[in-house]
């Protein structure tokens, strides 16, 4: 694949490959508006990760509410059936400079990747949203499935290792975007097909980002290697055993 050596560092970070049961699920015409739908919540999911990340750990109070109602628009159409493909066209700028809070040991940087991760993820969301509309695909609604919030669970309650936590879990859920987009590109019509290759090297990017912030945070004090380990196997369980709910991020389909 002319994508092997992008991939080539994904596959050693992530303790196992996606399953060939859930890529022949994948594949089905008829599954087609499941995997969309379901990739237009997750761009927003990915997105308000970030966000939350930095509102919490990162930016004053005002700087938090500038953040958060850039958002509204795409959480309007997600969760409140408001707005179109149109009204969302021209908001993929952050409308206003935000700035870190005075406390915060790692706010630029967390501040910088994550902005930069954000514009990116609601950008694919647009792009997914401009896919369905021209395939008549309605979104219609979709629950979560067992994926984040079976990682999420393993969170440490303390600081920063909850913090070095959540960035690490950030780096598998991208890791595994990115080669699941290369799992099932293959199998996808000419337009699907160079939409999802040319959505791997940012996706590749925010795992390393992640997985960068997580280092920075933890400084020489931690060592977060046993954690990367820890929450590798959960992911590869994740993803490996059986899953009666197909999903994007879904396991080995019953």
């Amino acid at each position: 694949m002319p994508y092997s050596e992008l991939l080539s560092p994904i596959s050693a970070f992530l303790q196992c490959e996606t399953p060939d049961a859930w890529v022949d699920e994948a594949k089905k015409p008829a599954n087609l508006p499941i995997i969309l739908r379901d990739h237009l919540a997750c761009e927003l999911k990915a997105g308000q990760t970030a966000m939350y990340l930095i509102r919490k750990y990162a930016l004053d109070k005002e700087s938090s509410k500038i953040l958060f109602e850039w958002f509204e628009p795409y959480e309007d159409f997600l969760y409140r059936k408001k707005g179109d493909l149109q009204s969302l066209a021209n908001n993929n700028n952050l409308p206003k400079a935000i700035i870190p809070k005075n406390n915060s040991p790692y706010s630029q940087d967390l501040i910088d990747k994550m902005v930069l991760l954000i514009k990116e993820e609601l950008h694919h969301f647009y792009q997914v949203l401009e896919i369905m509309v021209k395939r008549d695909i309605p979104f219609d609604g979709i629950t979560a499935g067992r994926y984040a919030k079976g990682m999420m669970k393993h969170v440490t309650t303390y600081e920063p290792n909850a913090l070095i936590d959540k960035l690490i879990i950030g780096a598998y859920i991208e890791a595994r975007s990115c080669e699941r987009f290369a799992k099932i590109a293959p199998h996808l019509d000419d337009d699907l097909n160079k939409f999802y290759v040319s959505l791997l090297r940012s996706e590749a990017r925010h795992y390393q980002d992640y997985l960068s912030l997580a280092a920075q945070v933890a400084g020489e004090k931690i060592d977060i290697s046993e954690r990367i380990t820890h929450f590798g196997k959960v992911e590869a369980e994740l993803i490996a055993s059986p899953d009666s709910d197909f999903k994007f991020h879904s396991g080995s389909p019953i």
